[in-house]
């Protein structure tokens, strides 16, 4: 598995991973603004792919900063490399390139009631990161519960 920078050539993939997950976020494939902020981030050098060389990408992160408080946009990895590593790898990319400390990195992941919840692994995921649940955010487009989550860097 390789990290890289995503290039336009890899928009496609990026609408594969948010087909695997509108169910618990909501429309994002056909959506301009989803498909703006994709080549927005690309464009920025602010996006990483996890690749295999295989015909989908394996995960993809939109990351953006405004230090001393830095953001994940939006992480997704691919049913087929849920649990092996694919996600920590593209926070710990993004963290080496983008994160200056000291400061936080903050996520917006699901309310603990969301079905996502647990289905997804999200907050787990997060917290193993040594991320610790915050304040409650806005709902989802598909009406379910928010709340971010954020992590101190030195």
């Amino acid at each position: 598995m390789t990290i890289r920078l995503a290039e336009e050539r890899d928009f496609p993939g990026f609408l594969a991973l948010a087909a695997q997950v509108e169910h618990w976020f909501g429309p994002m494939v056909g959506e301009a603004g989803f498909h703006d902020a994709v080549r927005e981030h690309v464009r920025r050098s602010a996006a990483l792919v996890a690749d295999d060389s295989g015909p989908d990408l394996l995960g993809g992160l939109l990351f953006g900063a405004r230090p001393p408080v830095h953001h994940v946009h939006w992480l997704v990895v691919s049913e087929r490399a849920r649990g092996k590593g694919t996600g920590r790898a593209l926070m710990a990319e993004a963290t080496r390139r983008w994160v200056r400390g000291p400061g936080t990195i903050e996520v917006v992941t699901f309310g603990a009631d969301h079905p996502g919840a647990l289905l997804s692994g999200a907050r787990v995921f997060y917290e193993r990161l040594g991320f610790t649940p915050a304040e409650t955010v806005a709902p989802g487009p598909e009406g379910g519960s928010r709340q971010l989550f954020r992590r101190t860097v030195d």
